[in-house]
């Protein structure tokens, strides 16, 4: 097969590494792709969110399959464009995507199929949205409607951190358009997991399971990021429970879809908060997450891509996929100055010798080539992953890689996995 990867990150590395081992592959293109990932395929500068030049080249190239990463390309209509051009596309319609795209619209699907989720209002001035949470008070949940890069959601602990944050969205407009409604919900309490199944039409075959550490700082503290480290599987949510929540939270949603007439096609990732009453929908998200893609892949020992094709072709009851019974970890390394501004262009040495550790192995992210030498480029740049037999020595052995790296401008998390 032909296949076109789109994406930079980390989460596509990971794609990368693991489409690269199929025997069905016969070439890989990946748009625009990072240093990390030139062993692996033909990366090719178009940018992730320019659907129309993707399409454009994937006719020019014969392309079988397109797989995309991130979230920014199916909301603008990359799979649409692909399905008109004949073109298999391993994602959902831009419809479809609007599971990610709005989060009001997520609420709206999730409370028409009985799936249990926070109670919520949304707004679109700020005044209404003030005297919402003065009546309502603290802890809640604050979330920009629209994608701001997994950055957009804010757990205020206070009233007046929930008055700053409305201000901030509404107001100031600190995430642009993605911030003009935002959804403000009731604050769930419990275990956050991260859920993942491919799905096609109303089916559903389960992936597998994570748990993200979102927060900047070591217990849970500071702003929320893209995501810092990840866990697979997580404590105390195993095969079976995992199964029994795609029977809550993902099925009915695909039979809300359909009978919608914008059935979803492609990768679920179900927010999940464990409370004491049971799961509870936090968000939907329309491919893997990042860096829970990276905890998730390094366990998989099935070919990935004829599982794609298949999702892609609505024959999911084709597909089949299996991980190994390891435990993994992923500690990402941000630069400084991240969520914020990163600071830019400092020298990275040591991934050979982060590799060289048994079950590691270290995907790029924020990175680029400048004179030969790799520096950082953006806020999160590496992911460092580990496997093992138990998730401890897992752990071990991701923070033994995190320690082989120099890099000099790097942050990262200490406790991930504890």
């Amino acid at each position: 097969m032909r296949v076109l990867l789109v994406g930079s990150g980390g989460r596509e590395h990971a794609l990368a590494a693991c489409l690269s081992r199929s025997p069905e592959l016969e070439v890989l293109f990946i748009a625009p792709g990072n240093p990390g990932m030139v062993p692996l395929g033909t990366l090719v500068p178009i940018a992730a969110d320019d659907v129309e030049a993707l399409v454009a080249f994937a006719k020019e190239q014969k392309i079988d399959l397109v797989v995309p990463g991130p979230e920014a390309p199916l909301v603008a209509g990359l799979s649409d464009l692909c399905v008109s051009e004949g073109i298999a596309c391993a994602g959902p319609s831009q419809a479809a995507s609007a599971l990610e795209g709005s989060k009001s619209f997520t609420k709206d699907v999730a409370d028409a199929a009985g799936i249990p989720t926070a109670r919520w209002e949304r707004f679109e001035e700020a005044e209404p949205a003030l005297a919402f949470v003065r009546r309502r008070g603290a802890p809640i949940v604050i979330k920009a409607d629209g994608l701001a890069a997994g950055k957009g959601v804010i757990v205020a602990q206070t009233l007046e951190e929930a008055e700053a944050a409305i201000i901030d969205i509404l107001t100031d407009r600190s995430f642009g358009e993605a911030g003009a409604s935002i959804v403000i919900e009731e604050c769930l309490v419990g275990q956050e997991v991260s859920l993942f199944a491919f799905c096609s039409d109303g089916e559903a075959v389960l992936i597998g399971a994570a748990r993200d550490h979102k927060r900047i700082g070591e217990g849970d503290t500071g702003p929320n990021t893209g995501g810092m480290g990840a866990i697979s599987p997580p404590p105390h949510f195993g095969r079976d429970a995992q199964e029994q929540a795609l029977d809550i939270m993902v099925r009915p949603m695909l039979a809300e879809m359909v009978r919608r007439g914008t059935p979803f096609r492609g990768i679920i990732f179900a927010g999940l908060m464990l409370t004491k009453s049971g799961p509870k929908l936090i968000e939907y998200n329309v491919r893997f997450g990042d860096p829970e893609a990276q905890a998730l892949l390094i366990r998989l020992e099935s070919d990935l891509l004829p599982t794609l094709k298949a999702l892609a072709e609505g024959q999911l009851a084709k597909a089949s996929i299996c991980f190994t019974d390891e435990a993994s970890v992923s500690v990402v390394l941000a630069a400084k100055g991240y969520p914020g501004t990163p600071v830019k262009g400092g020298a990275i040495r040591g991934i050979a010798r982060a590799e060289a550790v048994p079950g590691v192995s270290v995907f790029q992210a924020g990175t680029a080539l400048q004179n030969n030498s790799l520096v950082a480029s953006g806020g999160r740049v590496l992911t460092v992953c580990a496997k093992a037999a138990t998730p401890a020595e897992a752990r071990a052995r991701a923070y033994e890689g995190v320690a082989a790296i120099e890099w000099a401008d790097g942050i990262f998390r200490r406790d991930i996995g504890l």
